[in-house]
């Protein structure tokens, strides 16, 4: 995996900097009484307070020499895309289907900046391969009903029953140098058993059964695998990862199904609709691509991004929506039932470290990384009661 080159020492220009972190204080001194004491009156902005003029994340522009709208635009012209692959942002941008813009799916309902996400990038961990688990950092986590696995950057797997006490599992998964954990996957088989998937830079999907404690496969592939996501009937395994082309396999053998061609670059995300027919993959070519299993010979539609890779991928349980997360400043929903060709677009400022829909679909979280400004961003579904309006 090779992260992007996002260039984010804080979201403003170098002159605003200081300014702004004597204004709301600078994540890196959480722990400053001062600094918590001058940003504790603003940490919170509520849809109120936005239909009053307040900026979503709080970042008080009225009181900079930077529009709002300035900055975007010096955003948009300065931001390098990191590319594995020369000029594949450039290129899939010429084959991006048509879409439909200014749609209102989602509305900001919160954020608070009493949450802090961090990105932790990798090529600077300096931890020792033979520190334990105690000092293990965290590369990625998936949680289902009531487990919760965490992955580390050593390859290193945490298990948690929630509703037990201490930890449940722990293994390390590879002993290879470059075997960070990017992505976990919990899932149940067709028997009843709670098993997870784990996607390693080491090149290994390695199956594990939390019944009994162990793995029960290990497929290897010639890339590492950055990303992966399992059919909703379980049979079968979407893979991506430092290669352009991903591929469909058997859950069970680990079998290669078909080869998914189209991307110019790695890819790092992937997402099943819950209909089980269609899948979505995302690409440092700036661009998520959606495939029919039941015809893979092309993708039926190239989502195009602003500035970035599209870092993640997530479809509201009822597969009605399908979200695209860039690597920072914007995220794209777009209707399903359209064909993706209308979407709503959220713009804002930061490195997204994560985005996720609630199980019924209300709600959409969005976590911001920023020197200044990070925080939960909270969106709430817009509903269309066209009978409460023919009432009034």
């Amino acid at each position: 995996m090779s992260l992007y080159d996002g260039g984010l020492a804080g979201v403003y220009p170098e002159e605003e900097d200081d300014r702004l972190a004597d204004l709301a204080g600078d994540s890196d001194y959480d722990d400053d009484e001062y600094v918590q004491s001058i940003s504790k009156a603003s940490e919170d902005t509520s849809a109120m307070d936005v239909l009053k003029g307040k900026d979503i994340q709080g970042i008080p522009w009225e009181r900079l020499t930077i529009t709002r709208d300035g900055y975007r635009k010096s955003r948009l012209e300065g931001y390098t895309n990191f590319e594995n692959i020369p000029n594949s942002g450039q290129l899939s941008e010429k084959v991006c289907t048509p879409v439909e813009k200014g749609q209102l799916y989602y509305e900001f309902a919160h954020n608070t900046r009493s949450v802090r996400p961090t990105i932790f990038h990798f090529q600077k961990h300096e931890g020792n391969f033979y520190e334990g688990f105690y000092r293990t950092h965290v590369s990625t986590l998936a949680v289902k009903n009531n487990l919760l696995v965490a992955g580390g950057f050593h390859g290193e797997l945490i298990c948690k029953f929630l509703d037990r006490e201490g930890i449940s599992y722990c293994s390390k998964s590879t002993h290879d140098d470059n075997g960070i954990t990017n992505c976990l996957e919990i899932f149940e088989k067709p028997s009843g058993s709670v098993h997870f998937l784990a996607s390693n830079n080491d090149c290994g999907l390695r199956d594990f059964d939390m019944e009994k404690f162990q793995m029960c496969n290990n497929f290897h592939f010639d890339w590492a695998v950055n990303h992966t996501s399992l059919s909703p009937d379980g049979k079968i395994i979407a893979v991506v990862g430092d290669n352009p082309d991903g591929v469909l396999v058997d859950a069970n053998s680990g079998k290669m199904i078909h080869e998914l061609s189209g991307h110019l670059d790695y890819s790092f995300a992937s997402a099943w609709n819950p209909d089980g027919r269609t899948f979505a993959t995302g690409n440092q070519d700036k661009t998520c691509r959606i495939w029919d299993a039941r015809n893979l010979s092309k993708s039926v539609a190239v989502l195009g991004g602003n500035m970035g890779a599209i870092r993640s991928i997530r479809y509201t349980s009822d597969g009605k929506f399908l979200a695209m997360a860039e690597a920072a400043d914007f995220i794209h929903i777009f209707d399903v039932g359209s064909g993706y060709d209308r979407k709503q677009e959220l713009d804002f400022f930061g490195e997204i470290a994560g985005i996720s829909f609630s199980p019924d679909t209300e709600a959409l979280f969005v976590s911001v990384h920023d020197r200044n400004y990070s925080s939960l961003l909270q969106f709430s579904r817009r509903r269309f009661y066209s009978y409460l309006d023919s009432a009034l």
